[in-house]
């Protein structure tokens, strides 16, 4: 079986969020992510993860802006500069927590002057944090519109001109589905460029077991494929407590 992980900004979120660690821990989490924890100095997660034996996965950057600002813009051009001194805020950050992975995202925009905007922020990021590994995600057009992001190919393409060791693809079963309609055939096609993935039901964002695709083929799949990294459990449960949902882990 692959090694799961906990999606803290999703499961346990009947709790308080500094008790979903011990939550996590309990249910026979050994990682989590948390998609952005910005909100709390970074030694209390901190305490968190430690307290509780756990390895943080993945973050999400750049942080939002929380003056009402969409999240993400990686890919906004004239925003660079703003880029660049948020990705030295997550890397503070990240110095404390030690992620492995900062997924970086690429925000509501269009056209070859945000593909040309991506590539040389990541670039720049990358070079900035060689020892940090990175990564972009597509997500779909339905529950994320005007993404810019929204297709594999796009995101292996983005990659290709990036060309930096430590930025690879982030796959999510959900977004797979709903995007090219077949979340098992996106993996076998991508899974080589695949530095993280993500799991949850189409179309509702649920936990596995529920919609149209076979989790059970794909865990075997992602095993059989070598894929040494974590699986992170993001989906909103359908149940009032996290624990009801997670039969899939014995899938």
């Amino acid at each position: 079986m692959p090694r799961f992980a906990a999606n803290l900004s999703l499961l346990f979120d009947e709790l308080p969020y500094l008790d979903r660690f011990a939550a996590a821990a309990a249910a026979g989490f050994e990682a989590v992510e948390i998609l952005l924890p910005y909100e709390l100095a970074a030694k209390e997660t901190r305490r968190a993860l430690l307290a509780n034996g756990l390895e943080l996965v993945l973050i999400n950057a750049p942080p939002p802006n929380y003056a009402g600002g969409q999240p993400g813009y990686g890919a906004v051009p004239g925003g660079e500069a703003r880029f660049q001194s948020d990705i030295r805020r997550v890397l503070r950050y990240a110095e404390v927590l030690r992620p492995g992975l900062i997924h970086v995202m690429a925000g509501y925009v269009s056209g070859d002057e945000a593909a040309e905007t991506l590539v040389r922020n990541l670039q720049w990021a990358a070079d900035a944090a060689p020892t940090q590994r990175f990564t972009i995600e597509p997500l779909n057009p339905i529950s994320q519109p005007d993404y810019f992001l929204n297709d594999y190919d796009l995101a292996v393409e983005i990659l290709d001109w990036v060309d930096r060791p430590n930025v690879g693809l982030q796959y999510d079963s959900f977004h797979a589905e709903m995007i090219h309609g077949d979340a098992q055939a996106v993996w076998e096609q991508f899974r080589a460029r695949v530095f993280h993935v993500q799991i949850g039901a189409a179309p509702d964002r649920s936990e596995p077991g529920r919609g149209p695709i076979d989790f059970q083929r794909l865990f075997n799949a992602i095993d059989q494929s070598g894929y040494t990294g974590w699986v992170s459990a993001e989906y909103t449960p359908s149940t009032a407590r996290t624990e009801a949902s997670l039969h899939w882990m014995s899938l």
